[in-house]
């Protein structure tokens, strides 16, 4: 079997699954936030059951409007919040939260060997960790807050192995772009994506957790990674559980196996209005931004905020052009503030935001008016992601957006820093 098979088989009462068949499916986690959590509960509530069926392995999230932009958004989040409240399962405050897929590996709440289902095509996040992490419509989420388990078709599994080590400024995100670039938004349609090779070993867990993350942006069902070493330092002084390490069989079938020459991949700018639209970026020509945003599920965290730094310490941000920074969680925040970041980003001219998502799609802090182009290390950038649908978005690393909120154009960390 290959991983997502053997952590799906361990979670069914089966010994062995394999790709295309029908299984249902216990979740050691459940995931809702301030958008898809109400439809989930009004979904609950008809079902007539009274409680969810283990609170310790639900939990709810309010990031994507918070802090509340309007009375709409402050309705979402007070269902939400009440609900919460009420069933006892495990909820985030303003103040204490995050963006989800930042939120939860860093409070132990995912591990390896894990199935876990969340109201948000990027709850695929999680699967850095080494488990089967995906995206579920508000209705499932609610069947299964009652029952426990899950009911799903197992997926293929693609293998990508990334030979050769990574370039200066190349990060997890330029290969994920780059596949994407390569195989195309359903490249990986209903599939897991198993990642390996030495580019895929040398990347740190943020790496790793931007690359998971988009693997949906590839039409997959879950991305996936090995266990290694550096998966357990991160996951054991977090834990709060036990877990298990699954392996893939050495005889496992893939649906495919593709291979790349990770040492010949330059920093990717995914161009409007698809995140297949990736170039190198000594090919985006000279592009005029209004706006830069760094952040996001993809990269808000640690790791893209100090590359981040280390590029604005040395310049001003452009003075017709805004650049928003927000931290993935408040940990994050706190982190970054105690590293001198925050002050690096506001003395560069960046404003610093609470931890939301925000701009990302379109909700608030950066939406785009007509006419105007961002460059940002989100994940998507469809028509009006991020505001009016005459406006562009461009997809890129921390260090890229970086060099660009300095030169007002999309350019290379090398332009700057000569």
């Amino acid at each position: 079997m290959t991983l997502a098979e053997k952590i799906l088989a361990a979670h069914t009462d089966k010994k062995q699954v394999s790709s295309g068949e029908f299984i249902n499916v216990r979740v050691d986690l459940i995931l809702a936030n301030d958008i898809t959590a109400p439809i989930a509960i009004r979904e609950f509530q008809r079902i007539g059951v009274q409680k969810v069926f283990d609170a310790k392995k639900v939990v709810m999230v309010p990031d994507h409007f918070v802090p509340n932009k309007d009375i709409a958004s402050a309705e979402q989040a007070k269902l939400m919040r009440e609900f919460a409240y009420e069933q006892g399962i495990i909820y985030f405050e303003v103040g204490q939260m995050g963006i989800e897929h930042v939120l939860l590996p860093e409070q132990g709440l995912v591990l390896p060997g894990d199935v876990i289902i969340g109201a948000d095509s990027h709850t695929c996040t999680y699967g850095a960790l080494g488990n089967f992490a995906t995206g579920m419509g508000s209705t499932d989420i609610a069947a299964a807050m009652a029952t426990g388990d899950i009911w799903m078709k197992v997926p293929p599994t693609i293998k990508l192995v990334y030979h050769e080590r990574l370039a200066k400024w190349v990060s997890g995100k330029d290969l994920i772009l780059y596949t994407i670039g390569n195989i195309g938004v359903d490249g990986a349609l209903y599939s897991a994506m198993e990642f390996a090779g030495e580019a895929i070993d040398s990347l740190s867990m943020d790496g790793r957790f931007t690359m998971a993350n988009m693997a949906i942006e590839a039409g997959a069902k879950a991305g996936i990674f090995r266990v290694d070493n550096k998966t357990q330092l991160y996951i054991k002084p977090r834990a709060k559980r036990p877990y298990l390490v699954y392996e893939p069989d050495n005889d496992a079938k893939y649906s495919q196996v593709i291979e790349y020459d990770s040492s010949s991949i330059e920093p990717q700018v995914a161009l409007p209005h698809s995140p297949a639209n990736a170039k190198p970026i000594s090919q985006v020509g000279d592009v005029e931004i209004d706006q830069v945003v760094i952040g996001s599920c993809t990269n808000g965290r640690l790791e893209d905020l100090r590359i981040t730094g280390e590029i604005l310490k040395r310049s001003k941000v452009h003075p017709r052009l805004r650049c928003i920074i927000l931290p993935g969680s408040q940990q994050v925040y706190l982190d970054a503030l105690t590293e001198g970041l925050i002050e690096v980003f506001i003395r560069a001219g960046a404003v610093v935001s609470t931890p939301t998502c925000g701009p990302c799609l379109g909700g608030h802090m950066g939406v785009l008016a007509a006419g105007e182009r961002c460059l940002s290390t989100t994940n998507r950038n469809f028509v009006g992601r991020m505001g009016s649908p005459k406006s562009e978005v461009y997809l890129a690393n921390p260090a890229v957006a970086a060099a660009s909120a300095i030169a007002g154009r999309i350019v290379s960390p090398e332009e700057v820093l000569a």
